[in-house]
């Protein structure tokens, strides 16, 4: 399945410097190699969003948390303790 792809100045200098590294033989296998890295990057996007989404999950079936207002109040609470001395 021969297919024709522009890949621009860039990227042509790219594939002829891998060609003249000897790495590889010819266009097709630096093309295919490529490929392979995006696929593989793709799948491991994949495997880390899946893990995020399981995290969420998790989080929101822990339950409630603490509402915003009562976490900055024990701030100003332990920041009043420090202040005055009465560190633990």
């Amino acid at each position: 399945m021969p297919t024709s792809v522009a890949l621009g100045s860039h990227f042509e200098e790219f594939v002829k410097s891998q060609l003249s590294s000897g790495r590889y033989n010819n266009v097709s296998e630096v093309i295919r190699e490529g490929l392979r890295m995006l696929e593989d990057q793709e799948r491991l996007r994949a495997l880390k969003l899946e893990a995020l989404r399981a995290e969420v999950q998790k989080g929101m079936e822990d339950g409630p948390g603490i509402p915003a207002g009562q976490v900055f109040e024990n701030l100003r609470r332990r920041i009043d303790e420090i202040a005055a001395g009465e560190t633990e």
